[in-house]
């Protein structure tokens, strides 16, 4: 069993959900990327999302984007975020660890070569944001054969046709776009997200994960009493970016830890 797989059955067993943020490799500085995954961690993330940073990042709004050009600015680049992983593996042998990213970094580097240095670091799944489900058997079977999970995007607009062939390819969990935009859009429909999970989860037979808009606590909670995971990134992102670099991981800690406390019904 993956450390992912691993992850969704401990949570189940307890009746709690997973709590998965994301932050970009290398934003604000290479540097703080270790103290930050020790700060999501401290503030309750079951498995982590790295975004590997792109000059074209098209699903994602202004506050990723922004995230990525500084990680670029200061050198970052795929080979340097497996360092970080294999780095963060030293001290930590059970947060899964997910690459968020695009297709190009991926391609330039080789899908071989990537599958065996990404599992060699440590690396538990990969999402590819432009890599369509009907295109990628082979990308899916390489990335399965390195003990990798491959995950796959499904929209509102996604057909159940779509449904299917992730099926046949993803594995670990489904992430559930909750709406039509980039990352960090609002106007989140909850009642349509509540209407699809049931319905996706039956046909793709692997946890769903609910990410784009949740923003607070609250919201988070409304997820998850129908998701099997909430997924946090801009909001994350901007308390990175909201205050001093040497306060980030401290600010990190205390949003996430309120989000992971609504999440488990506790009071604040």
């Amino acid at each position: 069993m993956s450390r992912i797989q691993t992850v969704f059955a401990a949570l189940a067993a307890q009746g709690r959900k997973a709590l998965i943020p994301f932050i970009t490799a290398g934003d604000p500085h290479p540097d703080q990327t270790l103290p930050l995954m020790r700060a999501l961690v401290a503030g309750g993330a079951d498995i982590i999302e790295l975004g590997v940073p792109f000059s074209d990042p098209m699903a994602d709004g202004p506050t990723i984007q922004r995230a990525s050009e500084r990680a670029l600015a200061h050198g970052m680049s795929l080979r340097r975020v497996l360092a970080l992983v294999s780095e963060f593996r030293k001290e930590n042998a059970t947060t899964p660890v997910v690459l968020m990213g695009y297709a190009n970094p991926v391609e330039a580097y080789g899908v071989d070569a990537f599958a065996r240095d990404a599992h060699d670091a440590g690396v538990d799944g990969v999402l590819v944001v432009d890599y369509p489900p009907e295109e990628c058997a082979a990308f899916s079977a390489v990335m399965k054969q390195s003990n990798i999970d491959p995950i796959f995007l499904l929209a509102p607009t996604s057909t159940e046709k779509r449904y299917d062939e992730v099926a046949l390819i993803g594995s670990g969990y489904i992430y559930y776009v909750s709406l039509k935009g980039v990352t960090g859009s609002g106007a989140l429909d909850l009642d349509e997200v509540a209407r699809r999970i049931p319905l996706i989860r039956e046909k793709v037979g692997m946890p769903v994960g609910v990410g784009f808009g949740i923003r607070d606590g609250a919201t988070a909670a409304r997820i998850a009493a129908v998701a099997d995971a909430v997924v946090i990134g801009s909001r994350i992102i901007e308390e990175i970016d909201g205050g001093d670099v040497q306060g980030a991981a401290r600010r990190v800690t205390t949003f996430l830890s309120g989000v992971r406390a609504a999440m488990d019904g506790e009071k604040s």
